[in-house]
């Protein structure tokens, strides 16, 4: 018996008025059964605590369940202690129940004194304690009182059996899972659709989807909970593929779906933009009256939302019908994370009540579309409205401070986090190293890099690299990359930044051991990285390294074609660029402004005059790309480099604007080199002006 329980019962004594007292135990039964037939609990156990009567044990067990159902610890503490102190060997079923209860209520120090004090315990306790520490999240001490339930010979019961399932998956215990599968084989519980739920469950959350997968076919009938778990786990395994064809399997048999079975299903479409069986779902969910479902329609609109059809999204979520807080906060986000800001703002002003959520979603919305200073606008109505604010609206506020340059507000934030305690949040931590490394202020970044010691991860890792990177300190983002190696491992985003770094200091020697380090570390090179590698390897002046990994290259966006013939104007190979250019063209990859910028300076290292007017032509004329101010650059210093005088004259004066002040003076320089005096005083002209 607790010594909390010894205490309120000696108080409830004291303080209790013996006038109030029934006189006999059959007259406290009744009172206490009309006390709670009034739902009155609370009354009928200070009745029963300040009785000297021990009452029958049918109601002591109905006294723990409520105090279960209700959550009432204090109740259930004084209901155990009359019970022991009126029954000095109580049966064992009861001190269950008051197990069961604690360990409802989240009071595992009760239920585990309890246990270990039982004189005598049997296969119920075990269950109980176990399911105990279950529920209460407690994962592994529920998996080590499993293993001496085990040692002492006691048979675990189907109940048992789904808490440690639950609690394998919790702690990612693989090992111990397939063991109690085999317990549960063993003791002839695979027929129990529940245990098969708990097994596909925890293998799931596992990752072994074949296991998950093989276990879920064995199942004879499998119920709703057990399909929604099987499209759950492909769901978060990634294979969102598998996920739809197991949600639309379902169907075949006469299992209606749950609501979340709906949501799970329509997010593996969004992850995949799968808007074609994204509709068909839509289509069942209306079929069966689940299309008003607060959950499926959230998901609908989402779905639609990354489909990019965000008039369909919007279609859902004016349905009649009771549109909750997060349909709301859905919606705003899906116009926000499309940048359509102004419908989002117009529909966060339009909620009948806002969570940080909601907040969070429109400030989000903000900061994607570069929109600093409305942002800013945001946080401080926040903060005037509510005084709701968590760890993901530090960090957006802290993107708003690095997109404005703005190191006072910065610290001003840091301070704030500081205060309230956020410091020890990755999120927060991370955005504010980005954050300086962003305001230039790399020492105040390096000084909470180390202070974050204890809990950086590969981002922070990331975030400093480029921050070194962006203010051109190539040397010490090698420094950090050998210090980084000791703590953790390089993600793919890390060598992008090196391999720039490298780039800008034509560091060949390293960037060709950062390449090396990836190969013998079995790192995938994917487009982007490849187009990393051609960029330094070009501007180290190392072409046939850069050609030699463009070829490998599986695939190739125009981004990947761009580096390679940029890389050949720039180490005077601009034919291999031509050809290159052509090839692109031929692959059916469509050039874009860079492409042909890269175009014009192959034309202009090897002299081809016509063949640069023609590529210069077509640009507008084939592509539809409208010339920029580069383009137009090429064509002046193209034109002046090779005397076309006449050419030169037509087309800075058949320019769609003014000519800059640098063409201008180019065109002059030309003029005076090749003797052209009438273009000169033209162009002098409108210098002077």
């Amino acid at each position: 018996m607790s010594a909390a329980s010894v205490l309120n019962r000696l108080l409830c004594n004291k303080s209790f008025n013996s006038q109030t007292q029934p006189t006999s135990a059959k007259a406290l039964t009744n009172t206490i059964l009309n006390l709670l037939k009034s739902n009155h609990l609370r009354k009928a156990v200070s009745v029963l605590f300040a009785s000297p009567f021990p009452v029958p044990y049918s109601l002591y067990a109905r006294l723990f369940q409520l105090c279960s159902s209700t959550l009432a610890i204090v109740e259930a503490r004084k209901v155990e202690s009359h019970l022991v102190t009126f029954s000095p060997t109580p049966p064992v079923f009861l001190l269950n129940r008051a197990i069961e209860t604690y360990g409802k209520c989240g009071c595992l120090e009760d239920a585990k004194e309890l246990f270990d004090e039982m004189p005598q315990r049997d296969g119920g306790s075990w269950n109980a304690i176990v399911k105990a520490f279950t529920q209460c999240g407690s994962a592994e001490e529920a998996l080590y009182l499993f293993k001496d339930m085990h040692k002492e010979g006691v048979l675990a019961n189907e109940i048992t059996f789904a808490s440690v399932l639950g609690s394998c998956g919790d702690v990612l215990a693989l090992s111990l899972s397939r063991q109690v599968h085999g317990l549960i084989m063993k003791y002839g519980f695979c027929w129990n659709v529940v245990l098969g739920s708990a097994l596909v469950d925890v293998y799931g959350k596992c990752k072994a989807m074949r296991e998950a997968r093989l276990m879920f076919d064995e199942i004879e009938n499998s119920n709703d909970v057990t399909w929604n778990v099987i499209v759950r786990r492909y769901l978060e395994a990634d294979n969102d593929r598998e996920a739809v064809i197991m949600f639309f399997k379902m169907f075949q048999t006469d299992v209606r779906p749950l609501n979340f079975t709906f949501s799970n299903a329509l997010l593996a479409c969004s992850a995949m933009h799968a808007l074609k069986e994204g509709m068909q779902i839509h289509g069942v969910a209306i079929k069966i009256n689940f299309d008003e479902n607060e959950t499926v329609s959230s998901s609908l609109s989402n779905m639609y939302a990354k489909c990019g059809r965000i008039e369909s999204a919007r279609m859902v979520f004016d349905q009649p019908g009771a549109k909750d807080l997060i349909s709301w906060t859905s919606m705003i986000s899906v116009y926000a994370m499309s940048g359509k800001t102004r419908e989002a703002r117009e529909l966060f002003e339009e909620m009948p009540e806002r969570s940080v959520i909601s907040w969070n979603a429109m400030l989000a919305g903000y900061t994607r579309s570069l929109q600093w200073q409305e942002a800013l606008d945001l946080v401080r109505l926040m903060r005037r409205t509510t005084k709701d604010i968590d760890h993901v609206t530090l960090g957006l506020l802290l993107n708003v401070c690095a997109g404005l340059l703005d190191l006072e507000i910065g610290k001003l934030v840091h301070g704030f986090i500081y205060r309230r305690g956020y410091s020890s949040n990755l999120l927060v931590g991370n955005a504010l190293l980005d954050m300086y490394g962003k305001c230039g202020n790399l020492k105040s970044a390096r000084v909470w890099f180390y202070q974050m010691s204890q809990s950086r991860d590969n981002i922070s890792w990331n975030a400093l690299l480029t921050s070194y990177a962006r203010h051109h300190q190539s040397e010490q983002v090698m420094m950090i990359f050998g210090q980084m190696q000791w703590e953790t491992r390089p993600s793919i985003f890390t060598f992008a930044t090196l391999l720039a770094a490298c780039a800008n200091v034509s560091a060949l020697g390293q960037g060709k051991q950062i390449h090396g380090f990836m190969i013998r570390n079995g790192y995938n090179i994917d487009i982007v990285i490849r187009g990393a590698l051609v960029d330094m390897y070009s501007k180290c002046r190392c072409i046939p390294y850069a050609l030699a990994v463009f070829r490998e290259a599986a695939s190739r966006d125009v981004v990947l074609w761009n580096s390679i013939i940029l890389g050949c104007c720039h180490n005077g190979r601009g034919e291999e660029g031509l050809k290159l250019f052509e090839l692109m063209v031929e692959k059916g990859n469509k050039p874009d402004h860079v492409s042909f910028q890269g175009v014009l300076l192959a034309c202009m290292s090897e002299g081809h005059i016509d063949l640069a007017t023609q590529y210069f032509n077509s640009m507008s004329n084939e592509y539809y790309i409208i010339p920029r101010v580069e383009h137009y650059e090429c064509m002046i210093e193209l034109l002046s480099r090779y005397g076309c005088m006449n050419e030169l004259e037509d087309f800075v004066k058949g320019m769609p604007f003014d000519p800059t002040v640098p063409m201008l003076t180019r065109v002059l320089d030309a003029c005076k080199d090749h003797g052209c005096s009438r273009l000169g005083k033209w162009v002098a002209k409108q210098l002077n002006k």
